[in-house]
C-alpha cells in the first residue's frame, strides 16, 4: 500500500473530507514528488497536486495516474486552484497543518476556503511514524552510505587534521557514494570539545589522546540516515575506556528494550538506568532517541517525556551519551526499526572502541 493510499484510508476513517498539504515533507509523503513549492489536496477518493511551470512536466510524470496535476499561473493562481478543488470535491471539513504553518499562513488559508480548518498534523505524524517496507529500504540505503563514509574516515583520520577537515571529508564521502545531500550539518568535535553534544566543527586540530565524536547522516530517496561514532586517536586513557563502555552498555540496554508498543520514556529509562548506576547520570542531559524519516527529527521520541507508544515500523535513533565538560564526551548512535518482538538495527558500523 502506498503512502497516498494509507492517507486516503485514514481520511475515510476520520471526520475529515480532505486535507490541504503545504509543508514540503507532507507533500512528498503523499505524492512522492519533491519540489520547492506546491500544494497537495487529498480526499478519501482522489488527490491533486498544484504546481507551476517549473515542475509541471516532472510532476505529471511522477503522478503516474495516482493523482491529478494542475498548473497555476498568473491567470489561474494557486489560490484559484485551491478554491476550485475544494469546491469540486465538496470538502466541508478540511484538515490543515496547524503545527507546520505560521498563524498568518493558516488563517489566510481558512479565509481562502471559507471555513475553519481542522488541525490534522497529528494524523500525518502518526502515518509518517509507521514506515512502510519501501521507506525502510530507502533509509537502509542512506544508512549504508553513511556506514561507508565512516569506514573511509577511519582510513584517513590522524593527528593534525582539524574538525572542519573531518566534517568536509564525511560530506564528500557521502555525496560521492550516492547521497542526495546531508541530512544535517555534520557534528565533529575533538578533545575537550567533544563534551559539547551539538558542537560545531572548528579549526581545532586533533591531537593524540583525543576522543573524536562524529555525528553525521545523509539523504537517499528523500529519507534520512543518522549515526554517531566516537573514536580515540593514538590511545585512550582508563577513564576514557570506562566512560565509553558505560555508553555502549547503555545503548545496548536501550536497543534491547526497543519494541513496538513500548513507551518512548521506557526505552529511554532502560539506557538511562545504566548511566545512572555508573554514577554519570548528571552527564546525560538529552533524550535517548528521536524518530526520523523524511526529516531528521520526527515524533515520536524515546525521551523522558515520551509518553507515546513507539509504533510498529518506527525508525528511531539510539544515542545515549556522557559528557564531561573540560575533559571529553562520548556518544554512540544507531538507527533502529521497532518491530513487534524487538527491533532491527540499520547501522552496521562497529561500536566497540576504535583507536586510530
Amino acid at each position: 500500500m502506498t503512502n497516498l493510499e494509507r492517507l486516503k484510508n485514514r481520511i475515510a476513517a476520520s471526520e475529515l473530507d480532505g486535507v490541504l498539504l503545504i509543508n514540503p515533507d507532507n507533500r512528498f509523503f503523499a505524492t512522492g514528488f519533491h519540489s520547492t513549492a506546491g500544494t497537495a489536496i487529498v480526499t478519501a477518493d482522489d488527490a491533486w497536486f498544484i504546481t507551476d511551470s517549473r515542475y509541471i512536466e516532472a510532476a505529471t510524470n511522477a503522478a503516474a495516474g495516482r493523482y491529478q496535476v494542475r498548473l497555476h499561473n498568473a491567470q489561474n493562481t494557486m489560490n484559484d486552484q485551491i478554491k476550485a478543488i475544494v469546491a469540486e470535491a465538496g470538502i466541508q471539513n478540511l484538515g490543515g497543518e496547524a503545527s507546520r504553518l505560521s498563524y498568518e499562513e493558516y488563517t489566510n488559508l481558512e479565509a481562502l476556503v471559507g471555513m475553519k480548518m481542522i488541525p490534522c498534523q497529528d494524523m500525518l505524524d502518526e502515518l509518517r511514524a509507521q514506515k512502510s517496507d519501501e521507506e525502510i529500504v530507502l533509509m537502509q540505503k542512506a544508512q549504508d552510505i553513511t556506514d561507508e563514509a565512516f569506514a573511509h574516515i577511519l582510513t584517513i583520520l590522524r593527528p593534525g587534521m582539524t574538525e572542519k577537515q573531518v566534517a568536509a571529508e564525511l560530506v564528500y564521502a557521502m555525496m560521492s557514494r550516492g547521497a542526495e545531500k546531508v541530512s544535517f550539518d555534520p557534528i565533529v568535535v575533538a578533545g575537550a570539545r567533544s563534551s559539547m553534544p551539538h558542537g560545531v566543527p572548528s579549526d581545532n586540530a586533533i591531537k593524540e589522546g583525543d576522543f573524536v565524536t562524529m555525528d553525521f547522516g545523509c539523504m537517499y530517496g528523500g529519507y534520512c540516515s543518522d549515526m554517531t561514532r566516537t573514536v580515540a586517536v593514538g590511545y585512550a586513557t582508563e577513564e576514557m575506556r570506562k566512560v565509553y563502555d558505560v555508553v555502549l552498555q547503555a545503548q545496548l540496554a536501550g536497543i534491547a528494550a526497543s519494541k513496538a508498543g513500548v513507551l518512548g520514556k521506557d526505552v529511554d529509562r532502560a539506557a538511562r538506568d545504566v548511566i545512572d548506576a555508573a554514577g554519570y547520570g548528571d552527564c546525560f542531559g538529552h533524550g535517548y532517541g528521536h524518530s526520523l524519516g523524511l526529516e531528521i527529527h520526527e515524533p515520536p521520541y524515546a525521551s523522558p517525556s515520551g509518553n507515546v507508544p513507539m509504533p510498529e515500523g518506527c525508525a528511531c535513533s539510539a544515542e545515549p551519551g556522557i559528557y564531561l565538560p573540560g575533559k571529553f564526551g562520548v556518544r554512540i548512535e544507531d538507527v533502529v526499526i521497532f518491530r513487534e518482538n524487538g527491533c532491527d538495527v540499520l547501522t552496521k558500523s562497529p561500536k566497540e572502541l576504535i583507536i586510530v
